[in-house]
């Protein structure tokens, strides 16, 4: 009789399994899950020139990114980010898409942007929005 033994390791997941988590807890509008992604220091980095909307600058940690996405429906009637290519190099995730941002009156644009993403120890430690604020406001004012 023989005895086979089978060790299992704990599944790991990777930083592009985080990203993915990530872009679908934002589309399924579950904060919890998005804020699950992150580390308690996290930074939430979006342009200056959105500051004219409460929207530009860096927020700090999980009661950052909330208040920062509380905020959000405030300025937009709506945004869904569509995530297209993923650039996955050790720590840093570059995620190129779109997002249909939709204003307060209803007119909706699809405008381009570049997220990129630094993860440390499994979590996500920093997010930089990079867009074309000219055609963000052009929207928001639509």
């Amino acid at each position: 009789m023989t005895t086979t033994t089978t060790t299992t390791t704990p599944a790991t997941t990777s930083n592009l399994d985080l990203i993915h988590a990530a872009y679908a807890a934002f589309r399924d509008r579950d904060v919890d899950a998005l804020v699950a992604t992150m580390a308690e220091d996290m930074e939430w980095i979006h342009p200056e020139g959105m500051d004219t909307y409460g929207l530009g600058g860096t927020k700090h940690g999980h009661a950052g990114v909330r208040a920062f996405l509380a905020h959000v429906p405030t300025v937009l009637g709506g945004m869904r980010l569509q995530p297209l290519e993923f650039l996955d190099h050790g720590d840093r995730v570059v995620v190129f898409g779109v997002r249909d941002v939709t204003s307060r009156s209803g007119h909706t644009e699809t405008l381009q942007f570049v997220h990129s993403w630094t993860f440390r120890d499994g979590k996500a430690v920093r997010m930089e929005d990079v867009f074309d604020t000219v055609a963000f406001h052009r929207v928001i004012e639509s």
